[in-house]
């Protein structure tokens, strides 16, 4: 597909560095099998490269796992102990690319590498490409929104006694913007 960039509307080379101001990374799990509990995490950095040929592009991620949030702080300090993300011992999870196949122009699938709670998984991204544009200040930006699904077991996420309430499969959607570097 050397022809990829034709079909991708706008579609610019180059480096780019997460906007974490305009960008979202956010995870749903279901409470007692009968409602969603959502949260995010505040603080994350990565760099994107987007490649001549878009399916040579890569990305890298850092979240810091002590800047969870659902908005309860009780639930927070327990999603940060021992039990869930364990924070003291595991400060990041990471997310490093290893692969990227096209489904659509603007729809890809992106494989890597997520390490969380010291445990590293091959996952795939469903990354839909937003678009590239210029910023009012007159640099390059670009959008992309991303989802996954995992199993915080896998992760060995265990949730101590509490996690008979929280389901076993945990939804991350990120939204992100970036600038050019």
């Amino acid at each position: 597909m050397s022809s990829q960039t034709e079909v991708i509307d706008g579609y610019v080379a180059g480096k780019w560095t997460i906007d974490a101001v305009h960008s979202d990374v956010s995870f749903f799990v279901r409470h007692l099998g009968v409602s969603k509990v959502r949260g995010s995490f505040a603080t994350f950095e990565g760099t994107i490269e987007t490649a001549e040929n878009p399916l040579d592009s890569k990305v890298e991620a850092v979240i810091k796992t002590t800047s969870v949030s659902t908005n309860n702080e009780m639930r927070d300090n327990h999603v940060r102990s021992a039990d869930f993300l364990d924070v003291e011992q595991f400060p990041e999870m990471t997310f490093t690319s290893t692969a990227i196949r096209p489904q659509t122009a603007e729809l890809f699938e992106v494989d890597g590498e997520l390490t969380l709670h010291g445990v590293t998984k091959t996952v795939t991204l469903k990354l839909e490409l937003n678009g590239f544009g210029t910023h009012y200040e007159g640099h390059a930006i670009a959008g992309f929104s991303a989802a996954t699904e995992i199993s915080r077991s896998e992760f060995g996420v265990t949730g101590g006694a509490a996690g008979a309430a929280v389901s076993d499969k945990i939804r991350i959607a990120l939204e992100i913007e970036a600038t050019q570097a």
